[in-house]
């Protein structure tokens, strides 16, 4: 149950914006400019505050940033790491997956690639609680479905 200073402080939602931005990329053009900008929002805060987040990752990595814009226009914004299709894509050097998954096989990856991307994906907000194994899991998942064979050791 809330409590009444809670509700009180709580600011009011306008929207809530979903962009990929490549790392350290953020500029007023599109697509960021008129996404923030229909919501009458600083859009050179928001640059500069996204390019200063991402600044460890390689530039050109795309970013899925969430933006919570509230009426006062203001905001509040969570950067996620790379989705793991493009970390795969990465690890096996490929342009796409394949275009008949369980019927061609793309290339193949190890289970120590697997491993590695896991390890980054568990400090995304919704992987954090999760067990590695499971996280594991998912990503060999993912690979099936884009047509990446996942051995124990590359030959």
């Amino acid at each position: 149950m809330s409590t009444l200073k809670e509700i009180l402080t709580r600011r009011p939602v306008a929207a809530t914006i979903r962009l990929t931005v490549p790392a350290g990329g953020a500029r007023p053009a599109p697509p960021v400019g008129p996404a923030l900008g229909q919501y009458r929002l600083n859009l050179m805060a928001f640059c500069k505050d996204f390019n200063a987040r991402t600044q460890k990752y390689k530039p050109d990595t795309p970013m899925a940033v969430t933006i919570t814009a509230f009426k006062d226009n203001t905001f509040e914004f969570t950067v996620k790491s790379p989705s793991v299709t493009w970390y795969l894509k990465k690890a096996a050097g490929i342009e796409s997956g394949s275009g008949r998954p369980g019927h061609v096989i793309a290339t193949t990856l190890s289970v120590r690639h697997i491993y590695e991307i896991a390890k980054i994906k568990q400090s995304d907000p919704y992987c954090q609680y999760m067990s590695l194994e499971s996280i594991c899991k998912s990503i060999i998942g993912t690979a099936n479905t884009m047509g990446i064979k996942v051995v124990r050791d590359l030959d």
